[in-house]
């Protein structure tokens, strides 16, 4: 197969990663592969190196941006038709909400290729402002008609689209957003911490992601400064443009020697197996590909019920849920989880053996099926 992959911005946030796991296992079946991407706001994804070492082509598309502009959006269309008019292209993988627009609607143009699109989450809630989400719903329900298949990380996304009205249900596929598996966990915990800059003693409470308003860091800083233990600690790895108001709000309440900001990590899977536990506090979330991580390094996470969360993160099981946004809930379970270690530690088993299902190569796999059924003569004949 030929295929293009197109992605708003290659960032260190799930979508970039989950996208290049994708182009890295589609080469490694024997593919050709296509990766056009717009410029991130932020560091670019750690797995971009691995991707163009594996021989997938990178095709920078610069007017390719997030924010909405009439005039940067067309140039970006226009890239996008004459990319797929000239790369005769098999099939066109669209990823997130921007570049699914306006790729599918360059391969709606260009013609003669299947067209798959993963929203990677949405941006029905907890993103825009009521007229921006109104445009953006109508975008996604117009855009579906000009899809083979809408591909969802978990089936309450999927849930979400066609309740809005995007969408028919034989459009959706759920496959998961696929991880490496990190090897067996370090046995000297403290010597992890030392190595990060962060102190050896005391409850170490940690997060990854953007720090952006729909990711809920500021709620965890509100939460967190709830806790009762004067020892416990805040590692956020990420960054992001609320960074400095975040940083201020730490300071306002009185706990800003207790929350390290750490930026943009290499060393990730260094930092969960120094952690005793795991936040995941969004109020919008597609899978939580970062709770699945901190799963597979056996800590117990708390989250947000939202998005397709409940479904990775099992209540009681592999950690606690709690309504997003809802601060005191959130230092509630935190001190619970911190407070009983046994079953902290026993939850955290638990989710490491259920992350093994969220293995990339077996995500890989699923997709591949996919593709197939959808270039199949059968297919291929429905749809003329």
């Amino acid at each position: 197969m030929r295929v293009l992959h197109i992605i708003t911005r290659l960032d260190r946030g799930g979508s970039a990663d989950n996208t290049l796991l994708c182009c890295i296992g589609q080469r490694r079946s024997g593919h050709e592969v296509v990766l056009a991407a717009g410029s991130g706001m932020t560091g670019e994804s750690p797995l971009l190196p691995r991707a163009e070492a594996e021989g997938v082509a990178l095709v920078r598309i610069p007017p390719l941006v997030r924010a909405i502009h009439p005039a940067r959006d067309a140039g970006a269309l226009w890239a996008c038709y004459r990319l797929i008019r000239g790369g005769r292209f098999d099939l066109v993988h669209t990823h997130t909400s921007k570049a699914g627009i306006l790729g599918r609607a360059a391969a709606r143009l260009a013609g003669g290729c299947r067209v798959v699109h993963t929203p990677h989450g949405h941006v029905f809630y907890g993103y825009f402002g009521p007229w921006k989400t109104r445009l953006f719903v109508w975008a996604e329900r117009l855009m579906a008609r000009w899809t083979d298949a809408i591909v969802t990380l978990t089936d309450r996304e999927a849930e979400e689209h066609l309740a809005l009205g995007v969408g028919r249900p034989g459009q959706f596929v759920t496959i998961f957003s696929g991880i490496p598996l990190p090897p067996a966990p370090p046995a000297d915990r403290a010597a992890r911490r030392r190595a990060l800059g962060l102190p050896e003693d005391g409850p170490l409470v940690g997060s990854v992601g953007r720090l952006d308003p729909v990711k809920g860091h500021g709620l965890l800083i509100r939460a967190f400064a709830r806790l009762r233990d004067p020892e416990a600690r805040l590692a956020l790895a990420g960054d992001g443009e609320k960074r400095g108001e975040y940083e201020a709000l730490a300071r306002e309440l009185g706990i800003s020697e207790r929350v390290h900001f750490m930026g943009w990590r290499e060393d990730v899977d260094d930092l969960l197996q120094a952690l005793d536990l795991f936040v995941f506090p969004s109020l919008n979330e597609g899978m939580g590909r970062a709770a699945v991580e901190a799963m597979a390094a056996g800590l117990a996470v708390v989250a947000s019920r939202t998005g397709g969360l409940p479904e990775v993160v099992r209540d009681g099981e592999t950690g606690l849920l709690v309504p997003p946004g809802d601060a005191e809930a959130l230092a509630s379970a935190m001190e619970r989880l911190l407070a009983r270690p046994e079953e902290r530690r026993a939850m955290g088993e638990a989710g490491r053996r259920l992350a093994r299902d969220y293995g990339a190569e077996r995500m890989c796999e699923r997709l591949e099926a996919l593709y197939a059924r959808l270039l199949a003569p059968s297919a291929a004949g429905a749809a003329r």
